[in-house]
C-alpha cells in the first residue's frame, strides 16, 4: 500500500524528482528572474512581481482605494498619449528592469522610438529596460511602492515616478536628478509639470478629489503649449 501511495504522488507531479512540477509563486519567495518567469507563466490569472529578488503576489484590489484612482490615471495619461505620437501607454505591463526586478506597474509611459527611448519591447512582447515614467497606486505610505520598488526604479533609471497614496490623499511625483529622486513641486496654481514629457501637466488636487474635468482641462493647456509642440516635432 505504501508503494502505491508514493507512485500516485509522483504521477500527480508532487514527487521531489519530477522535473515537470513547477512550484506556485508565493509572496516572500526569493527567486532569479528566470525562475520567477517560469513559475509566473505556469500560474495564469494572478498578478505577481519580482522586486529586489523577492516575490510579491498581489491581493484582491478594492474599487475606491485602487481601481477608481487607477482608472483616472489611465484617463489622464491616455489623453496625453493620444496627443503625443511616439509615446506609448502601458497598463499593468510586465517590465524586465534587471536580473532581480520584474515589476508590473499600474501605469507606464514610454518613448517608443529606438533612438530616443530608454526601454524597448522584446521579441516575446515584454518591456525591457526602464520606461521614462511609471505611476503606482499605493494604499498608504507603508507600501512597497515607496521603498524597495522605488529604489529599484531609481537605480535602473526610471526618469519620473508617481506614487498616489489613496488612503492618505497624497500624490508624490519624483524626478531622477543626478541619480536621486527629487520631488517635483506644484506651481502656484497647484499644477505639476513633467520635465521628461513636455505638456504633461497635472492638477494634483483635482485628480485626488476625482475632478477629472479639471484634470483634463489643465492637461489640455499643457498639450497646447509651445513645449509640447516642439516635443512632438522632435519625436516625429
Amino acid at each position: 500500500m505504501r508503494n502505491q501511495v508514493m507512485t500516485a504522488s509522483v504521477e500527480h507531479g508532487y514527487g521531489l524528482n519530477n522535473s515537470a512540477f513547477i512550484p506556485p509563486l508565493e509572496s516572500g519567495d526569493r527567486l532569479t528572474r528566470h525562475e520567477f518567469e517560469r513559475r509566473y507563466t505556469a500560474m495564469p490569472n494572478k498578478k505577481a512581481e519580482l522586486i529586489e529578488g523577492v516575490v510579491y503576489v498581489a491581493s484582491p484590489l478594492r474599487f475606491r482605494s485602487h481601481g477608481l484612482p487607477h482608472g483616472n490615471l489611465i484617463v489622464w495619461l491616455g489623453n496625453y498619449k493620444v496627443s503625443t505620437p511616439g509615446v506609448e501607454l502601458g497598463d499593468n505591463a510586465t517590465v524586465r528592469l534587471d536580473l532581480d526586478n520584474e515589476p508590473q506597474p499600474d501605469v507606464l509611459l514610454l518613448i517608443d522610438k529606438p533612438t530616443r527611448g530608454q526601454a524597448q519591447i522584446s521579441e516575446d512582447d515584454y518591456v525591457e529596460g526602464a520606461p521614462e515614467l511609471v505611476a503606482e497606486v499605493a494604499a498608504s505610505s507603508a507600501s512597497i511602492d515607496l521603498y524597495d520598488k522605488k529604489r529599484a526604479y531609481r537605480r535602473n533609471g526610471v526618469q519620473e515616478y508617481i506614487v498616489w497614496q489613496t488612503l492618505e490623499n497624497k500624490l508624490d511625483w519624483f524626478c531622477l536628478q543626478n541619480g536621486e529622486y527629487l520631488p517635483l513641486v506644484a506651481d502656484a496654481d497647484g499644477v505639476i509639470k513633467s520635465k521628461v514629457f513636455p505638456g504633461l501637466w497635472l492638477a494634483v488636487t483635482s485628480l485626488i478629489t476625482g475632478d477629472m474635468t479639471t484634470v483634463l482641462a489643465v492637461l489640455q493647456q499643457g498639450l497646447n503649449s509651445k513645449e509640447h509642440t516642439e516635443f512632438v516635432e522632435r519625436l516625429t
